[in-house]
This record gives structure tokens, C-alpha cells and sequence, in this order.
């Protein structure tokens, strides 16, 4: 069996013969006049016609029969089959393939669409053209792969290999629009803050600390967005939303990554009654039944173990009053809790700019005692809270673990493209 050297060595002198025959190896472009799933849905009338069109993708098989070589290639959207015939296309050219031509190959194919004796949708080859020479083979045996981490190290054969995990991925991005459709619909509009930040806030995390050289300015990657959120609620917006990357400095698990996707929505002259009724009507949007359960959070949370707690929750719940929330009202903070574990976390926000102080002149006692966590004193933003911010409800959902549960992912490993991994 040759070793994956040897295979490419073997690539790389096929790609010189490509380059010797005088043709352009990785060509800027293509004539592709149909994806696969266009000729597939409109197979019948493209056949009848008898049209040539041009589809273009990755070889995944190569089956030689003397003078017929039948081969599978496939784009971003589907599968076909297409069927070289030596008589049709001349000695040279169909040699020239089967000499140069690997699976993992990217190929252009011009031909005219039939049916096999078996009824497989075929495109019969009249032309072909080299796209993109793959160098390495694609691995034989990647299903069931052991070392679960490799799929994530090398994301794209994970991707190539596993039609399951492409379609998880389109999964979550149909997650997010439907998100971002309720939102829109509800009169919230979409906005982004700045993920380099002086003061790091919006959440109790130990952040990432960068520098930039510019100003000579330490800044740190954002844990939250809220603190920059409440500014343009006080600036004047009314409803408003974010979904980004927000980065922090703790622990990997099945339910943590240190950059990890967030979505955070602020409304103005709601309080937490309010947020809880739209919470409901979102989440509703993905099957999850409305009318949540409503527990309290001292009643089941016992020496801090939230793990353990949400656990027990069968059903989607609201624990209630969350206790050491500095950027809340008091009393008014939740969790939302569905599949025991925790996706939501949501309050009454504090627009007070004396108790917000107050709240925060705690955090920097905790900071002083060794609190790596403890939320900072952020001056400026106590002074834009003196300007008066409108009273409001605020709202943070974890992408990452909706999409896992949505996708029974057993960790948030699978659900993020490149989840941060330790190098070999």
C-alpha cells in the first residue's frame, strides 16, 4: 500500500503532465452554465432537448470499463453521474483522463443529460476540463474515525467525507436567519459593536487581553456586547439585537468554547413579564412549546451546583431570580433552561447610574480579593447611564448550544466549524 507521500508524488507528476499538455492546471474560471441540483431538477426538459450545459465539482468515484469509464462528481448542492466514452471522446482525450484524473479532483464537464439502462440520471460526457488537481488523496477510512478530534483539526475532509456534518452546518445557518427573520419581523433591527474593548464587560469572565500597537493601547476581546448595547439604548433605539462572537478566557467542555456565538436583544419599556412572553414565542419558532415552567432559582440551586440542578428540569423552565447579577435590577434576572441545560440568561436591566455604581464598586472588591471574573468599573459607561437610559429588558441566547440542542449534538464541538483545539 503506498504511503500519502508517495500518492502525492505520484499527483505531482500527473499535474506536470497537465501543465506540459499545455493546459492551465487551477483555471480562474469556469463556463458552468447549471449546478447539479439545477440539472437534477430540470433533468427531464434538459434531456429532451438534447442541450449540452456544463457542470462542474468534485470526482468522489472513478469506475473504468475498458473503453467506458463511468464517474461520480458532486458541487456544493448534489450529485451526478457521468459516463466517458472512449469512441465519443477519442483515444487521446479519454487516455489523457484516465492517465491525469484522480478522485478528489475538481473537473468541468460539457456533455448532454440521459438516462442508464438502470436509470441513473447521467450527464454523457462531450468535454472535460481540469478545475483544481487535489494533491493528497482523500482518506478511505474517515466514517467512524476514533480519533473524534481529527475530525475537528481537519474540518473540511470532516466536511467532504460526511454529508451529515455538511448538513448540520446548514442547519445552523438556517437557525440563525430564522432568528434573525422573528427579530425583524418584531421590530428589532441588527446592529454590531466593537469586539476590541478597553474595559471588558457585559458578563462575570476572565477575557483575552490583546494590544493595540497603533495607540499603545491594551484592549481586550469582548465577553459580551450589552454594555455597548445599553449605550444605543440610551442613544435612542428602542429594539435592538446582535449576533457575534464574543471570546472568553476559561474552561473547554462539552458545553464552553473560548469563542463561542451569542445573540443579544435589548427592548426598550420592557420588563422581564415581557421578555419572558417573546422568549416563549421565539423559541417557538423551533418546535420548543411555549408556556414555560417557572421555578426559583434558590429552591433548586444548592452550593452553587447549577450543573446538577438544571439536570433535573424536564421542561423548558425559567429559574427566577438569579442572585449576583450586577447589571440587573434587583431581583429581576433569569435563566432560560431547556434539555437541563442552560441556554438563556436574561433580566430587567439596571438603568439606575448610582445603584449601577454601587453594583459595581462590588465587583472591583471581589477583583482586589482574586476574582478573575469580577465584572470591572466601566466610568464611561456610568456616564452615559447619567444621560438616562429608558427602562429596558435584555436578552442573551448562546448559539452554539441551540444548535446543538436543536441538532442533538452531544457537544458544542460539533456545531462550531473550528472549535479551538490544542496542536498536535
Amino acid at each position: 500500500m503506498p504511503t500519502i507521500n508517495e500518492l502525492r508524488k505520484i499527483r505531482l507528476q500527473k499535474l506536470k503532465a497537465i501543465k506540459k499538455a499545455g493546459i492551465e492546471s487551477y483555471p480562474a474560471t469556469t463556463k458552468r452554465t447549471h449546478c447539479i441540483r439545477e440539472a437534477l431538477d430540470n433533468f427531464t426538459e434538459l434531456s429532451k432537448e438534447k442541450k449540452k450545459i456544463v457542470l462542474a465539482g468534485r470526482i468522489r468515484t472513478i469506475r473504468v470499463h475498458g473503453g467506458s469509464t463511468f464517474l461520480h462528481f458532486e458541487d456544493g448542492g448534489g450529485k451526478i453521474q457521468a459516463y466517458l466514452k472512449q469512441d465519443k471522446l477519442g483515444q487521446k482525450k479519454y487516455k489523457f483522463f484516465l492517465d491525469n484524473f484522480d478522485i478528489g479532483d475538481f473537473i468541468e464537464i460539457k456533455g448532454i443529460l440521459f438516462k442508464t439502462k438502470k436509470g441513473e440520471k447521467t450527464l454523457e460526457v462531450a468535454d472535460f476540463q481540469i478545475l483544481a488537481k487535489s494533491l493528497l488523496p482523500l482518506p478511505e477510512k474517515w466514517h467512524g474515525l476514533q480519533d473524534i478530534e481529527e475530525r475537528y483539526r481537519k474540518r473540511y475532509l470532516d466536511l467532504i467525507m460526511n454529508s451529515e456534518v455538511r448538513e448540520l452546518f446548514q442547519k445552523r445557518s438556517e437557525i440563525i436567519k430564522k432568528i434573525r427573520e422573528f427579530l425583524d419581523k418584531n421590530g428589532f433591527i441588527e446592529v454590531e459593536t466593537p469586539i476590541l474593548q478597553p474595559i471588558p464587560g457585559g458578563a462575570m469572565a476572565r477575557p483575552f487581553k490583546t494590544h493595540l500597537n497603533a495607540l499603545n493601547l491594551p484592549l481586550y476581546l469582548r465577553i459580551a456586547p450589552e454594555l455597548y448595547l445599553k449605550r444605543l439604548l440610551i442613544g435612542g433605539f428602542e429594539k435592538i439585537y446582535e449576533i457575534g462572537r464574543c471570546f472568553r478566557n476559561e474552561g473547554i467542555d462539552r458545553n464552553h468554547n473560548p469563542d463561542f456565538t451569542m445573540l443579544e436583544w435589548y427592548a426598550a419599556y420592557w420588563d422581564w413579564e415581557d421578555l419572558m412572553k417573546f422568549t416563549e414565542k421565539l423559541m417557538s419558532q423551533f418546535g420548543i412549546p411555549k408556556n414555560w415552567d417557572r421555578v426559583e432559582y434558590k429552591d433548586i440551586v444548592k452550593n452553587n451546583d447549577e450543573k446538577t440542578a438544571f439536570q433535573k428540569l424536564k421542561k423548558p423552565t425559567f429559574v427566577l431570580h438569579l442572585p449576583n447579577i450586577p447589571l440587573a435590577k434587583r431581583g429581576q434576572a433569569l435563566q432560560g433552561v431547556v434539555g437541563g441545560i442552560e441556554l438563556i440568561k436574561a433580566f430587567t436591566e439596571q438603568n439606575d447610574p448610582i445603584e449601577q455604581k454601587k453594583a459595581f464598586e462590588k465587583q472591583e472588591k471581589l477583583r482586589k480579593k482574586g476574582d478573575k471574573e469580577a465584572q470591572r468599573m466601566d466610568e464611561d459607561f456610568l456616564e452615559a447611564l447619567e444621560y438616562g437610559m429608558p427602562p429596558a429588558a435584555g436578552f442573551g441566547l448562546g448559539i452554539d448550544r441551540l444548535v446543538a440542542l436543536l441538532t442533538n449534538s452531544h457537544s458544542l464541538r460539533e456545531v462550531i466549524l473550528f472549535p479551538t483545539m490544542k496542536p498536535k
